[in-house]
């Protein structure tokens, strides 16, 4: 058998919207150093209605923001103000921490507007997950993209075969974007530790075996996996674990110490804060979910 686990993630209606969120899940934590995976949407956002994740803080890890369609403008602490677009990476290294607020763009709320996309957290190892916060965007065009047997292939981080994304990681990753035409194929991509497949709509099949959409399935880490299709999109991750890391609301770390320290400083105010924006969301009282994007 190919595939080891079969996710089928937990449904979130986020007002407006939906997102499905397979990692963590309850005896399947992360896959590589993604401990994080939410698929948003697709949602149509009616006029005057858009997504407002308001500043938020994040320590120890990377949040990647990739789009099927529609926009969001990211704000940060450092400053940054940048809007992202389908196919494109926003790639924001959290480190010793960062604020950040998630928003439809102005133009997009005038509207109706479509929201649709996957956003990841991938854990940093230990040696880096105290650097400084940065961020980085990544349009479309520089992310390598081939075709394979009637497949789109775009390699949103990490390495695959010949291919190297432009985005900078701090461990080996896998994150790939594969789009099949009717019968294509595409064989995924080895020596990874950990690999997994998730079916953003129906009609994927792994190694023959039927895959319903919305699940994530976590592979067998070695051997040919073949994904197949009528007609079908799917995401790709894997990388090598990183081991035990600690999860609370919007925080990870390997240390829980570190996680405490995160709460009482968010409590006490003592984040940078997003320029321009006097919303935030407070610390809950009790462990809750986190905020996608």
């Amino acid at each position: 058998m190919a595939i080891l686990q079969l996710i089928e993630p937990e449904v979130k209606d986020l007002g407006g919207f939906v997102a499905r969120r397979s990692l963590p899940y309850s005896n399947r934590q992360m896959v590589g150093p993604f401990i994080f995976f939410d698929h948003v949407g697709p949602s149509v956002l009616p006029p005057n209605k858009g997504i407002d994740v308001r500043p938020h803080p994040h320590i120890n890890l990377a949040t990647v923001t990739y789009l099927f369609d529609g926009a969001l403008m990211h704000r940060d602490s450092l400053g940054t103000v940048q809007e992202i677009q389908p196919g494109a990476v926003n790639w924001m290294t959290a480190g010793k921490g960062i604020v950040h607020s998630e928003r439809s763009p102005d133009i997009d709320r005038q509207n109706q507007a479509a929201i649709h996309g996957i956003q990841t957290w991938v854990a940093l190892p230990v040696e880096y997950e105290e650097i400084d916060p940065s961020f980085a965007h990544y349009p479309a065009q520089t992310l390598p993209t081939w075709e394979e047997n009637g497949a789109v292939i775009k390699l949103i981080a990490g390495v695959a075969g010949s291919y190297t994304s432009p985005v900078k990681v701090f461990s080996p990753i896998l994150y790939l974007d594969v789009v099949l035409s009717a019968n294509a194929h595409f064989t995924i991509p080895t020596g990874y530790s950990e690999r997994a497949v998730y079916s953003v709509t129906e009609g994927l099949s792994i190694n023959g075996q039927p895959l319903e959409p919305y699940r994530l399935a976590i592979l067998e880490p070695v051997g040919e996996i073949k994904v197949s299709a009528a007609a079908t999109r799917c995401i790709v991750i894997g990388g090598e674990p990183l081991g035990t890391r600690y999860k609370w609301w919007n925080f990870v770390s390997s240390r829980p110490e570190r996680i405490e320290e995160a709460k009482a400083d968010w409590r006490d105010n003592h984040f940078a804060t997003v320029p321009d924006e006097t919303e935030f969301i407070p610390l809950p009282e009790v462990v809750t979910e986190a905020n996608p994007f």
